[in-house]
């Protein structure tokens, strides 16, 4: 019996090291609106990384005409500015938000028709052509961001 008992947990914990590891992937996505017609929305999600390093080069979607990876810091005097940044690392197995205050994405000419309560779809394009595409919910400008999992 004893015997059986070792075999089993030796089997189970060989297989474990088997399992796949997680690949890079991208959740809680959420485009707030602008308070004012014509003015920008802004996308929030955090990327998971996989395995290996990898670096976010773009963010698109097919309901607007513009999107750029953005930055907001705070200057020497305490201001806070907003910088585009070409690109960002993602280190593996780390987590990378991007959320209200920090890293965003500013959606410029977002179709009209894109309506608080709905969704759009982001493509996630990194250096080494990976693309994910994940659906974000949409918020109006003011309200808090949807609950997430």
């Amino acid at each position: 019996m004893f015997r059986a008992t070792t075999a089993l947990l030796a089997t189970g914990i060989a297989l474990a090291g088997c399992a796949q590891e997680k690949q890079l992937y991208v959740s809680d996505a959420w485009v707030r609106l602008a308070a004012v017609e014509g003015r920008p929305a802004a996308g929030y999600f955090t990327i998971h990384g996989g395995p290996t390093d990898a670096t976010l080069v773009s963010v698109s979607t097919d309901v607007a005409i513009r999107t750029e990876i953005h930055e907001s810091m705070a200057t020497a005097n305490g201001a806070m500015t907003m910088n585009a940044v070409p690109q960002v690392p993602v280190p593996a197995k780390a987590k990378v938000a991007f959320a209200p205050g920090g890293k965003h994405v500013m959606v410029f000419d977002l179709n009209p028709a894109v309506k608080p309560g709905g969704t759009i779809t982001f493509t996630f394009t990194f250096a080494d052509a990976t693309r994910i595409q994940q659906d974000a919910r949409v918020v109006a400008a003011g309200d808090p961001p949807p609950a997430t999992k």
